[in-house]
């Protein structure tokens, strides 16, 4: 059972940070996924004050602060059409409509879960992070470091040329993915993103120039047989490594040929 001593309301990210620093303290998003843990937290620090609970759009980029809900993300209807209905694609089967009123992108993004659809999602648009002590990096090299007691305060997404297909495996409507797959196209670089391994979403780019020519059936057969190649998968409850592999190949081929070649 998930206790908790002491709560404050952040004033600053400057605060939040310095009380993060103990160990036993922690950020606090949703709550959705920390309450059913058994930790004993010193004080829990509540960043809803600061502001950091909007999307923000201007002709260049999309900012999208921590505290920022996952059906914010689902509705927001210029991410829908920057995506091409990738972003809400990724986010529609999480639990539920109550659940993303709740879950925050800082909490699925930080966490680095296995099992995140955001995180993939993210991945394959190429963002990129904003820490308040780290600055901004690529989410792709975030997603590789070990946990610290940063803050992520939000992403930073900008619009470029790009095409985008999320898809993903249940076993159950609403359980967590057995696995996760996203192709982007953008910048001239195709790329599949695969998340619930179970491990750390992964990125496999076609530097081999296997869709160079336009994505064909045969293409996209041989470039997702390359993708299952380069990724380890493993085995939990949820399905075996060998059947994430062949997922792999599956939902690769079909994100491509969803993606059609053409870059928007």
């Amino acid at each position: 059972m998930l206790t908790i001593q002491e709560y404050v309301k952040a004033e600053s990210l400057e605060q939040a940070y310095e009380l993060n620093q103990k160990k036993t303290n922690r950020i606090i998003g949703g709550m959705l996924w920390m309450k059913m843990s058994p930790l004993n937290i010193k004080t829990a620090i509540d960043l809803s004050g600061l502001g950091l609970d909007q999307i923000e759009e201007t002709q260049e980029e999309f900012r999208i602060g921590c505290m920022v809900t996952l059906r914010q993300l689902e509705t927001h209807p210029g991410l829908e059409a920057y995506t091409g209905g990738s972003m809400k694609e990724s986010l529609r089967h999480i639990v539920g409509v109550q659940f993303r009123n709740l879950a925050t992108v800082g909490g699925s993004i930080y966490g680095r879960f296995g099992f995140s659809d955001v995180l993939t999602e993210f991945m394959a648009l190429g963002a990129e992070v904003e820490l308040f002590h780290g600055g901004r990096m690529p989410l792709e090299e975030f997603a590789k470091l070990p946990y610290d007691k940063d803050i992520l305060v939000g992403l930073i997404l900008k619009k470029v040329p790009q095409n985008s297909v999320y898809l993903s495996m249940r076993n159950t409507r609403t359980d967590f993915p057995v696995l996760t797959c996203a192709v982007s196209r953008r910048e001239g670089m195709t790329g599949a993103f695969i998340g619930a391994r179970p491990g750390r979403a992964v990125a496999v780019y076609d530097r081999a120039g296997l869709l160079k020519s336009g994505i064909t059936d045969a293409a996209a057969r041989e470039f997702a047989a390359y993708a299952a190649e380069q990724t380890v998968t493993g085995s939990n409850k949820r399905a075996q490594a060998e059947y994430r592999t062949h997922l792999i190949r599956v939902l690769t081929r079909r994100a491509c040929q969803q993606l059609g070649g053409e870059t928007k």
